[in-house]
């Protein structure tokens, strides 16, 4: 069973799961000078899940785009295994399709990577006081879109799993890579790619992967 630190003791214990060095070592020196521990360090989001349960962290700072699995999904099994996660979601994506999936995916706190390096120490804080985080640019555009009509982005036409499958499908993935990424059979990612290309109207992957850069789900 996972224990924590009582939020009131000066350590916290945090986990950084990020594909770029350079961004974990930024991030461990930041949380260095704010009494945090960096207990582990991960490059995929499959490192995550098998890493998450002998860390033991107070904190998880998971960056959504990642190769393999990707950060949503390592989300949505560490928070399976272990309800209590508290995970913040970090994204450099300018849209409103991640923030959304990885709040109602169950992550705490959603940062994204142009705020200020200050944020992330505030968000780790709120965490560990039980309290939810967005960064206020992604929270203006949470609200936004609210007033604009609910869940105005094109990409929630498609459930969770097809969002999953769209962005690795978007990233180049083939059909087996995706069907062992998310553990699903590869009839079954054939058919949430046809439900995907029907809802978005994409005949074939490179046309899924100009609508990904369109929406600003994908770097150009």
């Amino acid at each position: 069973m996972t224990t924590r630190a009582d939020p009131a003791t000066r350590v916290t214990r945090v986990m950084l799961v990020d594909d770029h060095a350079l961004v974990r070592m930024g991030f461990r020196m930041l949380l260095g000078e704010a009494d945090c521990e960096v207990v582990a360090e991960c490059g995929t989001g499959e490192q995550a899940c098998q890493t998450y349960p002998s860390a033991q962290p107070d904190v998880v700072v998971m960056d959504l785009s990642m190769p393999g699995m990707g950060g949503m999904e390592a989300l949505r099994r560490i928070l399976a295994a272990d309800p209590k996660a508290r995970i913040l979601a970090l994204s450099a994506h300018e849209d409103t399709a991640h923030p959304q999936r990885a709040l109602r995916s169950g992550a705490m706190g959603y940062l994204a990577k142009r705020s200020a390096p200050e944020s992330l120490l505030q968000a780790v804080a709120a965490l560990m006081r039980g309290e939810r985080y967005v960064d206020p640019q992604t929270a203006q555009a949470l609200a936004v879109a609210q007033l604009d009509g609910g869940s105005a982005h094109p990409a929630d036409r498609l459930s969770e799993r097809e969002f999953a499958v769209f962005m690795q499908l978007a990233r180049g993935q083939s059909v087996a890579q995706i069907a062992d990424h998310l553990k699903l059979s590869p009839s079954t990612v054939g058919t949430h790619l046809y439900n995907v290309k029907q809802k978005l109207g994409a005949g074939n992957q490179s046309e899924l992967t100009l609508v990904a850069l369109r929406w600003g789900l994908l770097d150009a």
